[in-house]
């Protein structure tokens, strides 16, 4: 078993919702895309990075991470979703001290943040990143979880395992773990009010997660 957690980065939902042209994660936040924005926050934690994507945006993860730790999974509606995600990527990583689980279209989650919530599966089998009681991404699980979470499947996700077991609030100041990308206007949102400064400040990043519901 490794002594550090995988970071696991999951980028491979199909972004139904965002309905514009071409993938929500291949659009342009300042001088990179959004995929490569949070992966270039998930590699400065220094953790084990794995990306689970599909096949169309596999080349540009590659670009940013060596191809080793690149999954490429199906994205076929109905067979595939983020349970399946989560469980491939686990399994891919079977023998990390534990797994953190970060949507690629949350590119404001600062580094920091992550190894906080890394840092508390040494007293909880599941923790999470909270900002003013607002639960939020990542969330971490321990190593005696495997069997639980390589069992997900379809677009369950871990919710059932969160309230399963015993779980920790992590609470950060950082309100970027509450800012996803799901919509045309989740991301002009980030891009106005952050502009080609993607080092946000406080104030601006918390404008925007008081804009998601």
């Amino acid at each position: 078993m490794t002594s550090q957690p995988t970071l696991i980065v999951l980028a491979a939902g199909q972004g139904a919702r965002f309905a514009g042209l071409g993938h929500k994660l291949e659009q342009s936040l300042g001088n990179h895309s959004v995929l490569a924005t949070t992966l270039r926050q998930a590699l400065a934690t220094q953790l084990p990075v794995l990306v689970v994507t599909n096949a169309e945006l596999a080349a540009l993860a590659i670009k940013h991470v060596a191809a080793r730790d690149v999954l490429v999974v199906g994205s076929v509606p109905g067979r595939f979703g983020m349970g399946h995600s989560i469980a491939a990527g686990v399994a891919a990583r079977a023998h990390s001290a534990g797994w953190l689980l970060l949507p690629a279209d949350m590119p404001l989650v600062r580094p920091a943040s992550v190894l906080a919530v890394a840092a508390a599966l040494a007293e909880h089998p599941v923790a999470y990143a909270q900002y003013r009681g607002r639960r939020g991404h990542p969330v971490a699980f321990a190593a005696e979880l495997y069997s639980e979470l390589t069992a997900l499947a379809s677009d369950e996700g871990a919710r059932r395992i969160v309230a399963r077991f015993p779980a920790s609030g992590v609470d950060l100041d950082d309100p970027g773990v509450l800012v996803d990308i799901d919509t045309q206007a989740d991301l002009e949102r980030v891009r106005t009010t952050l502009g080609a400064n993607l080092g946000a400040s406080l104030g601006t990043s918390e404008a925007l997660a008081h804009t998601k519901p």
